[in-house]
Formats: C-alpha cells, sequence, structure tokens
C-alpha cells in the first residue's frame, strides 16, 4: 500500500499545521457522496487511531484509515495553483469514472 505526497503538497500541509499552531499532521480519506459515489475528505489529525496507517514523506505524516486503503492504494496527493485557485490535487489511478461537476468518482 502507498500514498504518495509531492514536494509542493507537502509544502501546503507543514504550512497550514504551521498556521493552525498545532497537529501530527494530515487525515486523507474517502466518504460516500455525489452522483458517481466518494469524495476525498481532508482534515488535521492531532493524533494517530487505531485503524490508520501513517505515510511521511518530506517531513509530513498523512493518516489514511484501513478501510479506505482500496481506493487510496497508488494516489498522488498534489498541491496546484490554477489561475486564482490553489488546491490540493488527487492522481488516483483506482478512479474509474469521475461526475461531470468533479465532485465525486468511482472505483
Amino acid at each position: 500500500m502507498s500514498i504518495t505526497v509531492t514536494e509542493r503538497a507537502a509544502k501546503q500541509i507543514r504550512k497550514q499545521l504551521h498556521l493552525r499552531g498545532s497537529g501530527l499532521g494530515l487525515r486523507l480519506g474517502v466518504k460516500p457522496a455525489g452522483c458517481s459515489g466518494y469524495a476525498y475528505v481532508l482534515d488535521y489529525a492531532d493524533q494517530q487511531a487505531e485503524d490508520e496507517i501513517v505515510f511521511d514523506q518530506f517531513d509530513v505524516k498523512v493518516l489514511v484509515k484501513q478501510t479506505d486503503l482500496d481506493k487510496l492504494n497508488g494516489i498522488e496527493l498534489d498541491y496546484a495553483r490554477e489561475g486564482f485557485n490553489e488546491a490540493f490535487k488527487f492522481n488516483n489511478p483506482n478512479v474509474k469514472g469521475i461526475c461531470g461537476c468533479g465532485e465525486s468518482f468511482t472505483v
């Protein structure tokens, strides 16, 4: 099982944790949503839960629940600026389809 964090994403995670003042890392998950099935969920993690695996790259930790790994295995978490917009980008090799609005995906 692997989760990859780009250097740009790691820099943004460190920046957000610094602004927040605390935190172990970033929690990455999925939830049922939208017309295609799942949506990505990002949140701060202050501690590791028993059912989470920690991926550590570029001095940042990304925590993923074991139950979400089948949908996230191999994903690359990136951070990009497009015009005036900045956001995390999810390059997920498991995705079979994306809804028209881009908010949800199927695996």
